[in-house]
């Protein structure tokens, strides 16, 4: 239902933000309103960042391309 549309809508916003092997500021951002959008944050929802993101950054898979 629309729990899982909104799954496969992060997905995608995720797979295009990581396919060049970097995320940029802009990306993450974009990330980060996708997951709010429908006003709550749910354990998938940060199951696919933690997998997609936090992991491959932590193992040089993934690069942050900006400064804090």
């Amino acid at each position: 239902p629309e729990e899982l549309q909104e799954l496969e809508k992060l997905r995608g916003i995720i797979m295009r933000a990581i396919s060049d092997g970097k995320l940029t500021a802009e990306e993450s951002d974009a990330i980060k309103v996708a997951i709010r959008e429908d006003g709550k944050v749910t354990q998938q929802e940060m199951a696919m960042v933690r997998e997609f993101i936090t992991e491959k950054i932590a193992s040089g898979e993934l690069e942050r391309d900006w400064e804090e």
